[in-house]
């Protein structure tokens, strides 16, 4: 005889339960990620994490082993974020000027989001040696992706020569410093913060002078 199982009963199927917990587990990141944002790593605790969360702490440890376990997912989160939102920028379509500038949106977008500012303003530097390992291997695959784009266009006229090298670290220290002093409750929304500083890199600060070379 097949068992049927009321869809109110609290004991849902499998899958859903599975949901269920990444769903939770998820909002436990993602507050601590927000509390590592605002006061600091070693300045927040688990208690704070259960507290926001309206939970118990022993409810936080069902999730999670620990507080470095905790950061090493929310970097993680935040370069695997960049990562995708970089790869479907370039894939769709455009020539090497037109996906370095969709990327460097993406990237400028996600660092004001909770995983993406935790990233940056905490990073990976208050973990164990081999998890700093993995991480930073994660890191340079972006960097790779900047200098690869950036050398196409120089290949391919769009770009003025330069050092791909440079030219990538600048870019990318210059968009990450956005997560630092980026206030979600101030004058500037997120689009008009990446558009002034994806302008400023790719065109700089000097004033236009086609329109005065054109009356000489």
């Amino acid at each position: 005889m097949t068992n049927i199982i009321d869809s109110r009963s609290p004991w849902a199927n499998k899958p859903d339960r599975q949901t269920e917990r990444e769903n939770k587990r998820e909002a436990v990141l993602r507050t601590a990620a927000e509390l590592f944002n605002e006061k600091g790593f070693h300045a927040t605790s688990l208690d704070e994490v259960a507290e926001r969360l309206n939970v118990s702490k022993p409810t936080v440890y069902y999730y999670v082993k620990n507080k470095d376990e905790i950061l090493f997912e929310c970097v993680r989160i935040g370069l695997e974020m960049l990562e995708q939102a970089s790869n479907e920028a370039i894939q769709k379509g455009g020539d090497s000027k037109e996906n370095l500038i969709a990327v460097m949106r993406k990237y400028a977008e996600i660092v004001t989001m909770d995983f993406g500012m935790c990233l940056i303003r905490v990073g990976e530097d208050p973990l164990p040696l081999e998890s700093r390992r993995k991480l930073r291997r994660l890191k340079s695959s972006i960097d790779l992706k900047f200098r690869s784009l950036i050398q196409q266009g120089i290949a391919d006229g769009t770009l003025m020569p330069c050092d791909p090298k440079i030219a990538a670290f600048t870019i990318a220290g210059a968009l990450s410093w956005i997560a630092r002093w980026y206030d979600p409750k101030g004058p500037l929304i997120v689009e008009d913060i990446t558009s002034q500083c994806v302008d400023l890199l790719m065109n700089g600060l000097n004033r236009r002078s086609s329109s005065r070379s054109g009356m000489n």
